[in-house]
């Protein structure tokens, strides 16, 4: 059996990146369960609706029934697939607020604050726009502006600063309050993941080897070290020993999965399931995620995808566009617009985060309406109420329970309340009166707060954005501290959006890239 330097579980956004920084001195085996990534609707950005739901790209998971959503289970995207999430998802570049990070250090997590953090975005980042204090270029991660604007989007633009949201171009600078067009991981036209960025540039490189179809089983252990994984490839299991460290980079679901598999959870759980129990852990607990409600207006007079795809014509001419100059719909993230604002005037920093899109649907999957509209999502970037994940059996290879327990405080409740009310408030502006907006999602008849909450557990849907299952911190009830080592093993380390304390004001692919890239600093500076 060959042994390596290090093992790293999972080549997603965090796993690739930490695969290129850890081979450039050491032996790395990196294993990904899914494919390579050279499905053509990875590559191409509207891609996305073919790959969210598809079993060659997603893992196809669900959530249990929601109280919060009146009891609806909803379908859960995350990548299988190199590059994972990266491949599959909206391709915006979100880092968050500064005041995320700094609360991170609040909570004990030395060196994480926003001062810490910023060089971390910036050494692997590639802005178009060139290198300032707050952006770099030159790395691998590429960023872009977008390639298409909409009309209705510039009017819902300049009807939200008519209700007191300010204008900005770039959400990326510590304090991101404003309305303006994503930024968006591209180059020229095409999805840019994180294989693209830190795998297919090291194809020649010696000391990484990158097995795909590798699905992990559990950890290895010696004495109390991670040694080792054992996972199936082509139908058979096989272990893999590490001299080094074992990095699990399996995502916010995946890794605290293989944690209790491991041995490593809530004890009653795990004995109940006839796992022996190696740390009695809160793996899987301190589940954050965002819900979008994706509050929808009818428009006249107005070019929407809706009816712009409607005929065959239609079509032609989108696909012929995106052939000839890798513009126009095929090149568009799924959300173009984005707004990030004050549910109220007791918050400090902006908590709602608006996607703004030119087009309306049931959900991602289903037809486009037939009549022109538009969807302006509205997340609660700080929510309160917190889920967990835990395995069902001991069978490696079946699903966990994915239980994120929206709106499940009065404090969420009330926040989504009130960021429908902004939304109308928005509509209700001068800028998108030539377009008389007319409301039918969630609809009008919902009035008080109550009725508002009640409505928002109808349209709420997640963002794709699970963080906080192995939560990081300086307490002995961390399942990581802030070096990102699992506490009671030795040996092993989890780097992924799973370590976050609380979740980002944002998207979270940015903040899951900065961890990496501090992971795996972390490892070569201790090595």
């Amino acid at each position: 059996m060959e042994a390596w330097d290090h093992i790293v579980v999972g080549g997603g956004s965090a796993g690739a990146l930490i695969a290129n920084r850890l081979s450039a001195r050491g032996r790395v085996l990196l294993l990904e369960a899914g494919g390579r990534d050279d499905y053509i609707w990875v590559k191409i950005p509207i891609g996305y609706l073919y790959c969210i739901g598809n079993p060659r790209t997603d893992w196809m998971l669900s959530t249990r029934a929601e109280p919060g959503l009146g009891g609806r289970a909803l379908r859960y995207p995350r990548g299988r697939i190199l590059g994972g999430c990266s491949s599959i998802n909206g391709m915006l570049y979100l880092r968050g607020q500064a005041a995320d990070y700094d609360h991170w250090r609040q909570l004990g997590c030395t060196g994480w604050g926003w001062e810490d953090v910023l060089p971390l975005f910036m050494r692997h980042e590639d802005d178009a726009r060139g290198a300032d204090a707050h952006h770099g270029a030159g790395g691998e991660w590429r960023v872009e502006g977008q390639r298409l604007r909409w009309e209705i989007l510039d009017a819902f633009a300049r009807a939200a600063t008519e209700a007191g949201i300010p204008a900005t171009d770039d959400f990326n600078r510590g304090d991101n309050a404003g309305v303006g067009y994503f930024r968006v991981n591209q180059r020229a036209g095409w999805r840019w993941n994180s294989a693209r960025a830190f795998l297919h540039p090291l194809r020649g490189r010696e000391r990484l080897r990158v097995v795909t179809g590798a699905e992990v089983a559990r950890v290895l252990f010696e004495e109390g070290r991670a040694v080792g994984v054992e996972y199936r490839h082509q139908g058979r299991m096989t272990t893999a020993r590490a001299a080094g460290e074992v990095i699990l980079a399996a995502g916010a679901i995946g890794s605290p999965k293989i944690l209790q598999l491991s041995g490593i959870g809530p004890a009653r759980h795990l004995a109940a399931l006839g796992i022996a129990v190696r740390r009695d852990a809160p793996v899987g607990e301190n589940l954050q995620d965002h819900l979008q409600l994706r509050c929808a207006f009818r428009v006249r007079g107005a070019t929407t995808l809706n009816t712009l795809s409607a005929s065959l014509w239609g079509k032609a001419r989108i696909a012929l566009e995106y052939a000839l100059r890798r513009t126009g719909p095929m090149s568009m993230s799924p959300s173009q617009l984005g707004a990030f604002a004050h549910s109220g005037p007791d918050v400090a920093t902006p908590d709602l985060e608006y996607h703004v899109q030119p087009l309306s649907l049931d959900a991602f999957g289903e037809p486009l309406h037939p009549f022109d509209a538009i969807t302006a999502s509205v997340c609660h970037l700080r929510p309160e109420s917190r889920g967990h994940v835990r395995i069902v059996a001991p069978d490696p290879f079946a699903a966990p329970e994915i239980a994120p327990n929206y709106l499940a405080t009065e404090g969420d409740r009330r926040v989504a309340a009130r960021a429908i009310e902004l939304t109308r408030r928005i509509a209700a502006q001068p800028a998108l009166a030539p377009y008389a907006p007319e409301e039918f999602r969630p609809g009008p008849e919902a009035r008080t707060e109550a009725e508002l909450a009640e409505a928002a557990g109808r349209i709420g849907t997640t963002i794709f954005h699970p963080v906080g299952t192995c939560r990081m911190g300086a307490d002995p009830g961390s399942v990581v501290d802030p070096e990102l080592r699992v506490r009671g093993v030795g040996g092993l380390r989890v780097i992924d959006a799973s370590v976050m304390p609380t979740i980002t004001s944002g998207n979270t692919n940015a903040p899951t890239l900065m961890i990496a890239e501090k992971g795996a600093a972390m490892i070569l500076g201790a090595g």
